[in-house]
């Protein structure tokens, strides 16, 4: 895949469930207790986030979605405090009915040297009464989302998870439903349920391959009118399955693992958005595994930007992805912003790639964090050059130059010079090889900076041609 991110700006998606206030209280640890043989945490930060399916919100609007939250808290101050956190999202409407019986699901974590160290859990689950609370508000706010999500942490919100499956299929609303009830009768109907392999073990029984994994997953689809399962497999991935359908087995893309938090809420909330954004269930099962790759890298329950995703999936590709459009740039130049980077501009014909080419660009490369290449489309290289002129296509000039350790991106223009597309990136740095003037650049006055680097002496292309013609 390659850039295929789809644009997640118009679509809204569905989340019920089990709603929890996460606490973070992080410090140092210099000694052990006198009085037990634990460590002493010397707090000195606090954090509050939503946790269960109000993180699976938040995922869904860092990816630029909007989300509606339902589910239950206790009327308590983390009840409170979750229901302001909520509230201050932009892009989450949320209702969380008051239980006044119960308290707020919470989780207090306490870390240091970015180890958990101790997790304190208070909670009472919910009754079946409780969750039919939520059956009518959720079948009201079906019409107005694409996908229906089912955030299920095994606290009761969801206690009649057939219910609302019921509701959303008399919508043709799919709904996608993360489990914990080892019962999957419990979710009949379902559209999709993500477990994790232990999850899905514990319904099904130890798998020792592949093709038992799959099989029984067959079985269970069969079993219960389930339309798919996505079995999260930590680092061996992930397995997509459908009735009647080859498995998709996805490898596992996480360079380093810091926290699993939340995993299970990115990949949920990144899979129901790419499929109400409208690409198939293999690209979004593709996207999510992405986004889980990256979402492990982080501490506590993280989510997934926009500008993160198409980082991860440009780097998936070799130097032949190298060579991207305008409007791919413009995405890769924007990612690169939102990531502290500057960019570096250069352009020319680059028709015989030759070691005066190479320095200049290294040079170039050692300015910035990224290097763009704009290379002379094969009509303009005429008009500049004579008819003769180029002798290397442009497809494989892009190719050659896209090869560099040095380049990031390689880019072409039609026109006689890059002044139009300059402007267009406004590099942070133009540089140009040659006797110029920094003023008299085609561009100058839209980049930060100008500046003119020599090439190798003795090195031009159109030294090599006339070389060459000269040993005919």
């Amino acid at each position: 895949m390659k850039l295929q991110l789809p644009d997640y700006t118009q679509v809204s998606v569905l989340v019920a469930g089990d709603t929890m206030l996460d606490r973070y209280w992080t410090g140092s640890t210099q000694r052990i207790s006198p009085e037990a043989p634990v460590p002493v945490v010397k707090v000195n930060s606090r954090d509050e986030r939503p946790g269960g399916a109000g993180n699976v919100a938040l995922n869904i609007t860092s990816l630029g979605a909007r989300a509606m939250v339902l589910g239950l808290t206790g009327d308590d101050e983390a009840g409170a405090l979750l229901s302001e956190k909520l509230g201050g999202q932009r892009q989450i409407a949320s209702q969380l009915l008051k239980i006044a019986s119960k308290p707020t699901i919470t989780k207090l974590r306490v870390l240091s040297r970015h180890q958990q160290l101790l997790r304190l859990d208070f909670e009472e689950c919910y009754s079946a009464e409780d969750s039919g609370r939520l059956v009518a508000p959720f079948d009201t706010l079906l019409p107005q989302v694409q996908v229906a999500i089912l955030s299920d942490y095994g606290k009761g919100t969801l206690a009649l998870a057939p219910a609302f499956i019921a509701k959303a299929r008399s919508r043709n609303i799919p709904v996608l439903v993360d489990p914990k009830n080892p019962d999957f009768e419990h979710y009949r109907g379902a559209t999709l349920v993500t477990p994790n392999l232990a999850e899905f073990q514990a319904a099904v029984g130890t798998c020792a391959s592949e093709q038992e994994l799959s099989s029984k997953g067959e079985n269970l689809m069969a079993r219960h009118d389930i339309a798919a399962l996505l079995v999260t497999r930590s680092e061996q991935g992930m397995s997509l399955l459908r009735r009647d359908q080859a498995p998709l087995h996805i490898p596992a893309l996480a360079r380093d693992v810091f926290d699993v938090t939340g995993a299970g809420d990115t990949v949920i909330a990144v899979l129901a958005t790419s499929l109400a954004a409208g690409v198939t269930l293999d690209q979004a099962a593709e996207i999510a595994n992405l986004a889980a790759g990256i979402v492990v890298g982080k501490l506590g329950a993280a989510s997934v930007s926009v500008p993160e995703l198409r980082r991860a999936f440009h780097d998936l590709h070799s130097a032949e992805q190298n060579v991207v459009s305008e409007d791919e740039l413009m995405m890769l130049i924007e990612d690169a912003r939102a990531h502290g980077e500057s960019i570096v501009m250069t352009n020319g014909c680059f028709d015989i790639l030759h070691a005066g080419h190479v320095s200049y660009l290294e040079h170039a490369a050692k300015l910035g964090d990224r290097l763009i290449i704009a290379i002379n489309d094969d009509a303009s290289v005429s008009r500049l050059k004579g008819p003769t002129r180029p002798i290397v296509s442009l497809a494989d000039r892009m190719q050659v130059v896209a090869g560099l350790e040095a380049v990031d991106w390689v880019v072409a223009f039609s026109e006689d010079t890059p002044e139009r597309l300059i402007c267009a990136i406004k590099p942070d740095i133009l540089v140009k090889g040659g006797d110029y003037r920094p003023e008299d650049i085609a561009g100058n006055a839209c980049a930060g900076s100008t500046q003119v680097l020599h090439y190798l002496p003795g090195t031009s292309t159109s030294d090599i041609i006339n070389r060459i013609c000269d040993k005919r």
